[in-house]
């Protein structure tokens, strides 16, 4: 009976969260076809009111025209613990790959990215680092309308995106999908190089566990900034 017990699937538990997410996206093209993308992201719990995770990527970027490029770096993320009294922030190392399409259907703006993660997680025991590691490889495809609502190109435009993260590897036994992003926001350029998207995203993530999720009702306010580094040319005499 005790084994019959153990084998019956546990009750799917769902833990509504809310959540800030603020973050600053750069690319800094340093030739034609050349850039640097990097990004300071920061999630807290509630308004401010505790961490979540910090996170810093940065790669380099192939640009072979204005719509698409190609990008491969590393990224590491402090996370915060979520168990009462615990105090240490478990690391995580990754790399990354991606590459990203941007369209156009009409009015609307499309933007389509297909990212691949190899990611080592820090293992936490008693409020402190057991010296193993979690290792999982993760996919992640974003789709992103933009659709102007105004004639005026000032104006906010609506944003509407989801992006699904599934992932791989013999630890992710119960949870190959990770979670789903979805966002409904406004999208507003402050001067021709800086933009920035405002809004509501609603991540919808499962644990390793397999039946405990988090629904985490976001509140996130993305910056995004491409700069170009001009080169003098010499001058002959």
């Amino acid at each position: 009976p005790a084994l019959l017990c153990g084998q019956v699937a546990k009750k799917k538990e769902v833990n509504q969260q809310v959540q800030t997410w603020v973050s600053l996206n750069t690319v800094t093209k340093f030739a034609e076809h050349w850039g640097i993308a990097a990004d300071v992201h920061i999630r807290e719990n509630e308004l401010f009111e505790s961490n979540n995770f910090y996170l810093l990527r940065g790669g380099v970027s192939y640009i072979p025209n204005s719509s698409v490029s190609i990008t491969g770096g590393y990224a590491h993320m402090w996370l915060a613990p979520t168990k009462e009294g615990w105090s240490t922030y478990a690391d995580e190392n990754r790399l990354y790959e991606q590459v990203q399409l941007a369209t156009k259907v009409g009015k609307v703006s499309v933007l389509q990215r297909l990212r691949n993660e190899q990611r080592w997680q820090e293992k936490m025991a008693n409020d402190e680092p057991t010296g193993e590691l979690r290792f999982t490889d993760r996919i992640r495809y974003l789709a992103s309308f933009t659709i102007p609502v105004f004639t005026d190109k000032k104006m906010p435009s609506l944003v509407v995106s989801d992006e699904l993260l599934i992932q791989f590897g013999k630890e992710a036994v119960y949870n190959t999908f990770d979670q789903n992003r979805l966002f409904v926001g406004i999208r507003q350029t402050i001067t021709p190089k800086l933009s920035y998207d405002f809004g509501y995203m609603n991540v919808y993530q499962q644990k390793y566990s397999g039946y405990q999720y988090d629904m985490n009702h976001t509140i996130r306010l993305f910056f995004y900034l491409n700069t170009n580094i001009k080169h003098n040319t010499p001058q002959h005499s």
